[in-house]
């Protein structure tokens, strides 16, 4: 319960939000010595350079998405696997890219292990989607680019959201969320985040 109310003074009020993320306990995909502080609101390594993002912040993001349980998510930048374990209880398929195997490997385990059937973890170079499954009716971009990229644009179904941060990375970053239309593509400001850079290619 103190998790679920730290969550809701940060602004995660979204019930079916709050009941996800009390069914994915985050001890589960955090190791080594920062293990200890899982519980509380701050970003944590994860190793190959990349986070965990802050509970908060996954809760606003996964709020902003407005995921519906009929909906096809694609998620670029699995990492640990956390943000993709939230939203396999939310929507009716997710699938997760990310350019380090490890990781890949690693959330993997934890999917397989927790019964998440639902999500498709797979290597791959984010900046450019995932063709062969599109169009997506959600995107969601756990890493920050300078504006959002073209390839995932193309990828969203008209009605879609799209929420990721954009900026450059060693600045305050905003977060977006950005709905297709028949017209084109309506841009909304969210809030300043910090998020390490979306990079091209695939990693060590």
């Amino acid at each position: 319960m103190q998790f679920l109310y730290a969550l809701r003074s940060k602004g995660v009020t979204d019930r079916r939000v709050l009941t996800a993320m009390e069914r994915i306990d985050r001890a589960l995909f955090v190791r080594g010595i920062f293990a200890d502080r899982v519980y509380e609101d701050m970003p944590l390594p994860i190793g190959a350079g990349q986070t965990i993002s802050q509970p908060s912040v996954v809760g606003l993001m996964t709020q902003a998405l407005q995921v519906e349980d009929r909906h096809k998510v694609l998620e670029v930048g699995t990492g640990s696997g956390y943000q993709a374990a939230i939203l396999s209880h939310l929507a009716r398929r997710v699938y997760t890219v990310d350019r380090y195997r490890r990781l890949v490997s690693e959330a993997k385990a934890i999917f397989e292990a927790l019964d998440l059937g639902k999500i498709t973890a797979m290597v791959a170079d984010g900046c450019f989607g995932l063709p062969e499954q599109a169009p997506f009716d959600r995107i969601l971009v756990t890493a920050a680019a300078e504006d959002p990229p073209g390839p995932l644009l193309a990828q969203l179904r008209v009605g879609g959201i799209m929420v990721l941060p954009v900026g450059q990375s060693d600045a305050v970053q905003s977060l977006i969320r950005v709905t297709r239309t028949d017209a084109g593509f309506d841009y909304e400001e969210l809030r300043p985040v910090r998020f390490v850079p979306l990079v091209e290619g695939l990693g060590d």
